[in-house]
């Protein structure tokens, strides 16, 4: 314990001697950003199991030196209850929503977290089963009704979950807990108490929004759902959230529908996770996974049907990109950009150059839907099992598209791309389609950079440089890569028996350059004496500057937020 506190004084009174040091130690550089790392231990399993919340923060134990701007807090959101009674949910998008929080206070770090008291979530503690219906897990019916009222039960309509676990962001000047349908909850970020449920049904035509939204320069935020258009076939619609009112009322009432996109099936939308913003365009990728509406609709008058039995293929498709202008708003119904299949959760950005739309995407080949191997089944089994299984599953890769404008004009055949930095084509056929094809940023057998982030005040929406994200490896998340996407090199920060989380860019305050900041992560080291961390990177060089140890095992987290201390 004495060389612990020998190492801390160190630590704190040599910040460039820690830089070296952890950079020699912790930090990996890698050409091509494949893991060499295994993990026959299975440590990784511990990110998939129920943890409690807590009834008050923890102390962190801090290493290294944290930069005296950064302040405020780390938000995170993911599931930390798998399993009600002794029925466990299925899916890695089942598990309750606990919101988790990192508090930065100069030489004091804590830890917080606790359960969103959704509707789902009360009435699964109350009655020990799992009421709603999740992503992949049905609902068990009550034991104490008779097989009529539960053949009635079945017929009264959709109840649909508001187990908001993907991401918590802020609408206004107020925080909101999303997943992916019409539900939205309020929380206070400051004691994570659960405040209120919103339905934007009552506000919005949308079946359901991202949790991935867009947020403007002037604080506006945009999003993007499935509707029923025109003679009940389904679209999407382009929503807008105003910024935070000056009369204090709710932005949320005020929300409006900005432009409506078609569906290419009348009756089958395709599966949106989120969408890219340009400074004048909206980005739209409908994908080959689509959510069958006939099958959605009659699936719960069936026991034991999921939102996971709802989703298919269209193995015919392709991928198709659709372009919006945004002042005014409008469907550039001229523009007809497909590709061939793949699965799209995240976009990485997207700008305009030239005279094109460049849009980069962490893809996934083909139709099969990634989502059908991320059952806690197949994640908790051990490493070579885990494996096997990937090597089923689609192949990730990072990829640029190039969306020209200017189609008037050219001939059929000819790459209408002349950006010089890119080898992306875009090709125009006879039927007037424009046939994509793309340059590949980065592929890595069974790896993929996934849940992106950017300096997003500086560069969303611009031609940029770098992205961060987290490394999987086989579905397994255990490394934060930094991607330069002009020279396509990469920094890898890896640790053995390490479980990081998606890597949060937080500027540093009055930086000139694009990487100068920080990034942070929720790590998890299972067997350590304090298996959880906050893990504060140069963002620059991907060296270890600090990280908050404390004694909890976190779970895994989806996505989050870091926000600013008040002023």
């Amino acid at each position: 314990m004495g060389e612990q506190q020998e190492m801390f004084v160190w630590f704190k009174s040599e910040p460039e001697s820690l830089l070296k040091a952890v950079s020699e130690s912790r930090r990996r550089f890698s050409s091509n950003m494949v893991s060499r790392v295994e993990h026959p231990a299975a440590g990784y399993q511990k990110i998939f199991e129920t943890v409690e919340e807590l009834n008050e923060p923890i102390s962190a134990e801090i290493t290294g030196v944290f930069p005296s701007w950064l302040r405020g807090s780390v938000l995170r959101m993911g599931p930390g209850l798998f399993e009600i009674g002794d029925k466990p949910f299925h899916h890695l998008f089942d598990g309750q929503a606990l919101i988790h929080k990192f508090d930065l206070k100069g030489d004091q770090v804590t830890y917080f977290r606790k359960f969103i008291r959704t509707d789902a979530y009360v009435r699964a503690m109350t009655e020990n089963r799992v009421v709603i219906t999740e992503f992949g897990t049905a609902a068990y019916p009550d034991p104490c009704k008779n097989i009529f009222s539960r053949f009635f039960t079945y017929f009264r309509g959709i109840e649909v979950t508001d187990n908001c676990l993907v991401n918590v962001y802020p609408i206004g000047e107020d925080f909101y807990a999303v997943t992916e349908t019409n539900f939205i909850t309020k929380v206070d970020p400051d004691s994570l108490e659960t405040l209120k449920k919103v339905d934007l049904c009552k506000y919005l035509s949308i079946n359901g929004v991202t949790a991935h939204p867009h947020v403007d320069a002037d604080g506006s935020l945009y999003n993007i759902g499935n509707c029923f258009g025109k003679n009940m076939s389904l679209a999407y619609n382009i929503v807008k959230i105003p910024p935070a009112q000056k009369d204090k009322s709710d932005p949320i009432e005020k929300s409006q529908v900005v432009v409506q996109l078609p569906s290419s099936e009348r009756l089958k939308p395709s599966y949106i996770h989120s969408f890219g913003m340009t400074e004048n365009y909206f980005v739209f990728v409908e994908q080959p996974v689509k959510i069958n509406l006939l099958k959605f609709l009659s699936s719960w008058s069936v026991r034991g049907a999921t939102y996971m039995d709802c989703f298919e293929s269209n193995e015919n498709m392709g991928t198709w990109f659709h372009l919006t202008t945004k002042d005014p708003a409008g469907y550039m119904t001229n523009h007809k950009f497909r590709t061939s299949a793949f699965n799209l959760f995240h976009h990485i950005n997207a700008y305009e150059d030239q005279g094109f739309i460049v849009v980069d995407l962490c893809t996934w080949k083909g139709h099969d839907f990634v989502y059908n191997y991320l059952y806690l089944a197949n994640l908790r089994q051990e490493w070579e099992e885990v494996k096997k299984a990937a090597m089923r599953a689609p192949q990730p890769e990072v990829r640029r598209y190039v969306l020209p404008l200017d189609i008037h004009r050219e001939e059929q055949g000819r790459n209408l791309v002349s950006l010089s930095y890119t080898t992306a084509t875009a090709v125009l056929h006879s039927d007037g389609s424009i046939w994509l094809e793309p340059e590949v940023l980065f592929s890595g057998p069974r790896q993929a950079f996934e849940f992106p982030q950017i300096n997003y005040s500086k560069c969303c929406g611009k031609k940029y440089s770098f992205a961060y994200g987290l490394g999987l490896n086989h579905f397994i998340p255990d490394r934060i890569v930094k991607l330069n996407v002009q020279t396509k090199e990469t920094w890898v920060w890896q640790e053995e028996d390490c479980y990081p989380s998606e890597p949060l860019f937080v500027p540093t305050p009055g930086a000139t350059k694009e990487d100068e900041g920080v990034l942070l992560s929720v790590v998890v080291k299972p067997g350590a004496e304090r298996p959880g961390f906050l893990l504060v990177l140069d963002a620059m060089m991907l060296t270890e500057l600090a990280r908050a140890e404390v004694n909890a095992v976190i779970p895994v987290t989806l996505h989050g937020t870091y926000k600013p201390p008040s002023s």
